[in-house]
């Protein structure tokens, strides 16, 4: 399989992605003795709460300074020192300082660290991760009437791997709603497994929450959760104003997505994300940076 590219945004250089179990990854997508595991083990709800409550146990504590050495993570950004998580978990949904990340005079920022898809129309999202598939609108919201408002509209795949910083938060500033839930497997989000199939997005548990704004309209943020994200935490509370670059909520362990979709005509997504996206190349920002405005 190929390497996995994408263009930083701060290097202004593409570069090459350091999967984190890029060996499972690779075995489960990729060979027939790994798609029987993945679909009789690996997919289901009950491998990711397994794998989670192992890293909530105390021991998975040894964990974090190696993961922080090989990563190269900045310890500096984080709001508490590496010593005081009591476990791999709580280290994974870390608090970053609020200086790490600073929300750019814009419309709309990124909701998340990560490498990022744009596109200015669903409808023309044709053939990205898979040659002839086009993105399903429809199974992706479950709900028709919700989907037909935003056909024609912009779409934004924002992918976190598990070395990123993985909390989520609000790309707009507007009155969000309760959380939907809809109910899924949990296969991989990484490009290795939507290489196979770009349907896992649509098919995998996922949150969604509709954002009443003044002049971008209702805004859609959506949480995908994937292989060993048992847990989508919000943390935001429905129905009172918050700005953009508040915090919404947090993945716990693993890698995985956020979606955010605006009506059509209200949005001109950052020109990089589109002619990267337009080449098929993810951009990699941070959270609260430009996405649009």
């Amino acid at each position: 399989m190929k390497e996995i590219k994408f263009y930083n945004r701060y290097t202004a250089q593409m570069e090459t992605e350091q999967v984190y179990g890029e060996a499972f990854l690779k075995w489960t997508y990729g060979n027939p003795l790994g798609k029987l595991a993945l679909h009789s083990m690996v997919k289901r709800p009950a491998f990711s709460r397994w794998y989670g409550k192992r890293m909530d146990q105390p021991d998975s504590k040894s964990r974090v300074t190696p993961f922080i050495d090989d990563y190269e993570l900045d310890t500096s950004e984080f709001a508490d020192s590496p010593s005081s998580y009591s476990t791999f978990n709580e280290f994974f949904y870390r608090k970053l300082k609020a200086e790490a990340r600073p929300i750019a005079n814009t419309d709309i920022v990124f909701p998340a660290d990560g490498r990022h898809l744009g596109f200015d129309n669903i409808d023309k999202i044709d053939g990205f991760f898979v040659k002839g598939q086009t993105f399903n609108l429809d199974q992706l919201l479950a709900n028709p009437d919700l989907s037909k408002r935003y056909r024609g509209g912009g779409l934004i795949l924002s992918r976190l791997c598990p070395v990123d910083y993985h909390r989520f938060h609000f790309p707009v500033s507007g009155t969000p709603g309760p959380t939907r839930l809809i109910n899924g497997p949990l296969f991989s989000v990484s490009p290795i497994a939507l290489g196979r199939n770009l349907a896992y997005l649509w098919q995998n548990k996922r949150t969604i929450t509709e954002i009443q704004t003044e002049s971008l309209g209702t805004v859609l943020m959506m949480e995908i959760g994937a292989t060993c994200v048992g847990t989508i935490e919000q943390t935001y509370q429905p129905d009172v104003a918050m700005l953009k670059g508040a915090e919404k909520g947090y993945f716990a362990f693993g890698g995985s997505s956020t979606i955010t979709i605006f009506e059509p005509g209200k949005v001109e997504l950052a020109e990089d994300l589109l002619r990267n996206s337009a080449q098929q190349i993810e951009t990699y920002a941070l959270m609260g940076d430009k996405m649009g405005q």
